[in-house]
């Protein structure tokens, strides 16, 4: 019956045995005594910080499963049609902290760097599991920031993976690590943040001077970059990677007919658009598309790259096609598939909220003239509050999924 205790407590003591010191003759270059001097360094400043770096952490971790989320709908997923700007917020905020992160990210690792050098290097197997949980810490935080600059700059030689997959899977491992380290540290933080820690002598960079040169750089990157989805600042947008405003139509292109291999069949006189339903059947050319009651919206195009803008869109409303294939659009989901032969994002399903929401569209036109080859002709999705990458362009079918 005792048994069990006393393994229990072998381990925990062979988990804190100290183990034995490497010889002194080692304890050089960055791990010899006074290697660091900076007074500005300081368990406070580290603390203030991570502090910061953890708030915007947990903001694009959670706008990032959002959006992951919305792109891969599970079955539990319910996700409105209204307010049609909700992802282009959303996303827009995703990409705003991230950049964020980068001054913050850079001076949390500044501050807490000598600790890489401390002496005895691993001082029990306790101590080698927690520097080894915070090295996986730092490295899923640095492929995350890093990769989603890359991303957003649309840069995707240096990553031999599919982006969103890797930027999914390493956020929950960065995630898990961040929770282990503050559960670890949390006695550490508390304790630094209720004193005030000494400044250091005059003539030289405050602490406070820290703290407000990152908070500066982080705030420049914001206004500087924001814009892309913020008009009203798109002025400012220097640093932008993309600009909302420029493209054919004055809308931007992720990918072109000619990159998707549809220019072909997108310009053949012979297309007809395939609506199929339980209840019928029809084959649309552009004659019978634009015979249909035609409506215009105005909604967004928000990409996961962060950047969005606001289209003028001419069009048959979705459930007008699904009603005219016999289907009832309020209990309807449509299962939609582009001229593409291949791609991850060359289908969607627009669910039952959108399907039956009037501003969803089969866009013909965008600002009063036919579509551009590059933005989807002869015809596109355009639905509210939804990824920019589920608008589906080049639209040769549409199967209509009436739930009973």
């Amino acid at each position: 019956m005792n048994s069990r205790p006393t393994v229990l407590r072998r381990l925990a003591r062979w988990w804190l045995m100290p183990l034995p010191a490497p010889p002194t003759a080692l304890r050089r270059g960055p791990m010899r005594p006074g290697a660091f001097p900076s007074g500005l360094r300081s368990t406070r400043l580290t603390s203030q910080l991570g502090v910061a770096l953890g708030a915007t952490f947990a903001v694009c971790f959670l706008t990032g499963l959002l959006s992951h989320l919305i792109q891969h709908p599970p079955g539990w997923l319910w996700w409105p049609a209204r307010p049609v700007g909700l992802y282009r917020f959303t996303q827009g905020l995703h990409v705003a902290t991230g950049l964020a992160t980068v001054p913050l990210l850079g001076a949390k690792l500044w501050s807490v760097y000598p600790h890489l050098f401390t002496w005895p290097p691993i001082r029990s197997i306790a101590h080698a599991a927690e520097r080894a949980s915070v090295g996986v810490l730092v490295a899923a935080a640095l492929f995350q920031v890093v990769g989603g600059v890359l991303n957003i700059s649309r840069w995707y030689a240096p990553m031999p993976f599919f982006f969103t997959a890797g930027h999914y899977w390493v956020a929950w491992l960065a995630v898990g690590a961040l929770l282990v380290h503050v559960g670890v540290q949390l006695p550490v933080v508390r304790s630094a943040l209720s004193r005030t820690a000494p400044e250091p002598p005059q003539g030289r960079l405050s602490r406070r001077g820290v703290l407000g040169g990152v908070a500066a750089a982080a705030g420049l990157i914001t206004l500087t970059t924001v814009g892309q989805t913020l008009r009203p600042l798109s002025g400012l947008a220097v640093l932008a990677p993309r600009r909302p405003d420029v493209g054919p139509q004055g809308l931007p292109v992720n990918k072109t007919a000619n990159s998707a291999g549809v220019s072909a069949l997108a310009l053949d006189p012979s297309y007809r658009l395939a609506v199929v339903g339980r209840a019928g059947h029809a084959d649309l050319d552009l004659a019978a598309l634009h015979a249909f009651e035609q409506h215009t919206v105005e909604l967004p195009i928000a990409c996961v790259e962060g950047w969005s803008a606001t289209g003028r869109w001419t069009g048959v409303r979705l459930r007008d096609l699904v009603a005219h294939v016999g289907a009832n659009p309020d209990r309807a989901a449509v299962f939609i598939e582009s001229l593409e032969a291949a791609g991850r994002y060359r289908t969607s399903t627009v669910a039952p909220a959108h399907v039956r929401d009037p501003l969803t569209l089969i866009a013909l036109r965008l600002g009063g003239e036919p579509l551009h080859l590059d933005h989807g002709y002869p015809a596109r999705l355009i639905a509210p509050n939804r990824p920019g990458v589920l608008q589906t362009k080049w639209v040769a079918r549409i199967t209509v999924r009436e739930s009973s």
